[in-house]
């Protein structure tokens, strides 16, 4: 069973991949299962130049324990890294090749009122 934490944070993710096609990015994937971790979006950023993005999306009600955006702590940033790597090792993703653009990875930080930040090249 989901919880209401869980359906919000889900929200999030709809919100963002929402406003990133909006801006002409192409989702690749959502939810991505890689090993034992999850990648919450893989798109292309069409640029000039075209980026392939992992795209981290936090999503916080309150700013009681820390804003959304310190929340990407070193735990969450080495799991990042191991998803990362085993997918760029695998190079396919639901079975199509992923895209052979430069990497990078965003931080997109929601909170109420669908206020987004997009923190670009988030150093892991």
């Amino acid at each position: 069973m989901r919880t209401a934490v869980q359906d919000r944070g889900d929200a999030a993710e709809t919100l963002v991949a929402g406003r990133l096609i909006a801006f002409g990015w192409q989702i690749v994937g959502r939810n991505v299962r890689v090993g034992r971790g999850e990648l919450d979006l893989v798109a292309v950023d069409p640029g000039p130049p075209p980026w392939l993005v992992i795209v981290e999306v936090r999503w916080r009600a309150r700013r009681d324990f820390g804003l959304a955006d310190e929340s990407l702590d070193v735990r969450k940033r080495a799991h990042l890294r191991a998803s990362i790597g085993r997918l760029v090792a695998e190079g396919v993703l639901g079975g199509v090749a992923l895209p052979r653009h430069p990497l990078r990875v965003d931080l997109v930080v929601v909170e109420p009122g669908e206020r987004i930040r997009h923190h670009r090249h988030v150093a892991l």
